[in-house]
């Protein structure tokens, strides 16, 4: 996979895709950037968002929205938990439908997000240097 962080600045970073993507990264609260840990929590509920999307515009137009947010100890440096949302109107079906739409949702989510199924596993994480 073609993917790269660059520094541009003083705690200013680019990531980069091979397909012309790139995200702003930088420190907590920095103007027009991501911190690393509210880019996996995007992550998070992007890839949930992507997994769920078929299911849910299948049954209802309403706009589709994630939200997201963690759990962290205080002075913690690592995420106790991540909270998704899903934010749409499901008001047009009955019990029975929802019902079923959160379970496949769930299922859908639990088999192919590869972000949750990464996180709730818990990976080794390698640093080394070229050169």
């Amino acid at each position: 996979m073609g993917l790269d962080v660059r520094r541009e600045a003083e705690h200013e970073f680019v990531g980069r895709n091979e397909r012309g993507a790139s995200v702003r990264i930088g420190r907590k609260g920095a103007p027009d950037a991501f911190s690393p840990a509210e880019l996996l929590q995007i992550a998070a509920a992007g890839c949930a968002a992507v997994t769920a999307e078929e299911l849910i515009t299948r049954r209802t137009d309403a706009p589709l929205r994630v939200t997201v947010d963690a759990d962290r100890r205080e002075g913690a440096w690592e995420l106790d938990a991540v909270h998704l949302l899903f934010d749409v109107d499901l008001s047009g079906l009955d019990d029975e439908e929802r019902a079923k739409l959160v379970t496949a949702v769930d299922r859908a989510i639990e088999r192919l997000c590869t972000v949750s199924r990464t996180l709730k596993k818990g990976i080794p994480v390698t640093e080394g240097f070229a050169g």
